[in-house]
């Protein structure tokens, strides 16, 4: 199984930190979120790694040949790196050539969550925080009839349950094909500000996506100066707690 690692995008919500660096070079209890995610996917087996960059890659690179781990590193290019994550993941198309873990780069997480994803018996999955209720702009994994309908900030009328998606997908290498056809509609379309979520309408309609549910498990998307705020305050308590930070 890869990885793919989408972090060429500016972060501009974030300016205070990005304006110096990506934001998956934010440092969270003296280790950066990039470090957390190298590691944590090598402890889980993960056979490469391919990176796409844009935003002062530079940084990004460094910070890989700096890393101890042994694990492949690949980086690919992307040039458009202030429209939106769609263009991200077209750009990384060609490394979806084996079952797959998708991860945007913004996240701190217990590596459990992740090891619960790579372990899932769906071939195909997104995990999900299911304690989590919609109050803002939330991207919600949304479930009918034991499948994911969708992946948006726009709850449908009718579901069964729904829960904050966390940014990672496991995709099945036999359903690639699938995702990249329902991307591809877009970028042809010339919708390249959207973001990849709201590119798999098509996906999710014709292909099982099973969900692996983390609630109780700590974790934090970092847009917003707060989200930094409750990343070193609430969710590293949790971590260090937990263990294996």
């Amino acid at each position: 199984m890869k990885a793919v690692i989408l972090a060429a995008g500016v972060g501009r919500r974030l300016h205070a930190v990005t304006r110096h660096h990506p934001k998956c070079l934010l440092s969270i209890g003296g280790k950066t979120l990039l470090v957390r995610y190298l590691e944590a996917l090598e402890r889980v087996g993960i056979s490469q790694i391919t990176i796409v960059v844009g935003y002062k890659q530079e940084f990004i690179r460094e910070a890989v040949a700096a890393w101890s781990g042994s694990l492949p590193v690949h980086f690919l290019v992307n040039e458009e790196y202030q429209r939106g994550s769609i263009v991200s993941l077209w750009v990384a198309r060609d490394a979806l050539d084996d079952d797959t873990v998708i991860m945007d780069a913004d996240v701190l997480f217990h590596p459990s969550i992740l090891e619960r994803l790579v372990a899932s018996p769906h071939l195909t999955a997104l995990l999900v925080d299911e304690t989590v209720v919609q109050n803002t702009e939330e991207c919600m994994v949304v479930v009918r009839d034991g499948r994911v309908v969708a992946l948006s900030k726009q709850l449908p009328d009718r579901y069964d349950e729904a829960g904050e998606g966390v940014g990672f997908l496991k995709l099945s290498r036999q359903d690639v094909p699938c995702l990249l056809k329902s991307v591809e509609q877009c970028i042809n379309q010339g919708l390249l500000d959207m973001e990849y979520e709201d590119a798999l309408r098509d996906f999710f309609l014709t292909t099982s996506v099973g969900v692996e549910k983390i609630g109780g498990w700590p974790w934090v998307e970092i847009d917003f100066p707060e989200d930094v705020v409750r990343a070193q305050n609430d969710v590293l308590p949790k971590l260090l707690e937990r263990g294996r930070d």
